[in-house]
This record gives structure tokens, sequence and C-alpha cells, in this order.
């Protein structure tokens, strides 16, 4: 005797609105296929992609946009913000400071950014008022950028060399030493 076998279901048969879905529904995925093979022709004859319709990385960009990306990527951002406070130092710290004391330079590891006065009456004021000056740099820079001002009052006259100079002397250095 012949075992009975398990019936299997029976799939549906398709009447005609399901059998044109299911064909356009196969039509699309085909002219898919070919317009990607077409595109992909197309970037390769023209030496790869190109720029379309809409903005992508390729795209031009305006001079503020490039330079403010260019400073993100290079992890740039605080020198180019002391950059700008040397830029506006007089509105910072007012005209009047601004004519007698100028920055020098900024050591980013140690966070000093360090003042030349033009006369020592200008260095020890600037010297009183550096905790509010850091505070607000740091107010405008943010938190921690500078933590210090090293002032710097005036030099000395220049040194000349010349053939006219005693033996050891240090020249006009002899009388500021």
């Amino acid at each position: 005797m012949t075992e009975p076998q398990p019936e299997r279901p029976k799939t549906p048969e398709l009447s005609g609105v399901d059998l044109a879905r299911q064909a356009l529904v196969a039509a699309k995925e085909q002219a898919r296929a070919r317009g990607a093979a077409v595109q992909q022709k197309k970037q390769a004859r023209r030496g790869g992609l190109r720029s379309g319709a809409r903005a992508d990385g390729r795209d031009p960009l305006p001079l503020g946009a490039a330079i403010n990306r260019l400073i993100t990527e290079r992890g740039w951002e605080t020198p180019a913000a002391v950059g700008g406070v040397m830029g506006r130092w007089p509105q910072l710290v007012g005209p009047e400071v601004a004519q007698h004391c100028e920055p020098e330079r900024y050591d980013e590891e140690a966070r000093v950014l360090t003042v030349q006065c033009d006369s020592t009456a200008w260095a020890t004021q600037l010297r009183l008022l550096a905790p509010t000056l850091v505070a607000r740099l740091n107010e405008d820079l943010g938190h921690g950028t500078v933590k210090m001002i090293k002032v710097w009052g005036p030099g000395g006259p220049a040194r000349r060399y010349g053939q006219l100079r005693a033996p050891g002397s240090k020249g006009p250095g002899d009388t500021y030493g």
C-alpha cells in the first residue's frame, strides 16, 4: 500500500490584476538595473563622479565657509581664536591701553599670552589688570584658553656693535643691568 502523502498547500492562481502588478514590479526592477548600468558607463567615460544638481562635497564653497571647514578639520580653533584676539586687541582692552601695550605671542601648550608694553608704568598697570583681562579673554574665547598673561616691559636701547668698544664692555647694557 502506498502511504498517503501530506497535502501541499496550493498556490493560488494569479488573476489578471495580480499578474499585471507582478509584471509591473519586474519591469521596474529591470529598468532600474539598466539605468544604473548606463549611469556607471557614463561616469567611467567622463572620468569619475561629477557634481550634479544637488550640493555635495565637491562643490565650490564661499571663502569664509572653506576657511571655517579647514580650521575645523585641522583642529586650529584655539589658535585662530587667539589670532582674532590679536586683531581685536583695541576693542578688548580699550584704545588707551592698546596704544601702549601690544600682544606679542600666544603659547598654546602653556596657554600664556605674552604682551609687550612701551613703558614700565604701563607694564605695571597691565599686570594689575591681568586677572580681569584673562577673565574677559576666556569669556570671549572659551573657558581656560588663556591661563596667564605675561607682561614684558620695555627693553633697553639697541646695542651697537662696532670697533670703538672697551674690552669686556657690554656697551649701554652696563648701565641697565
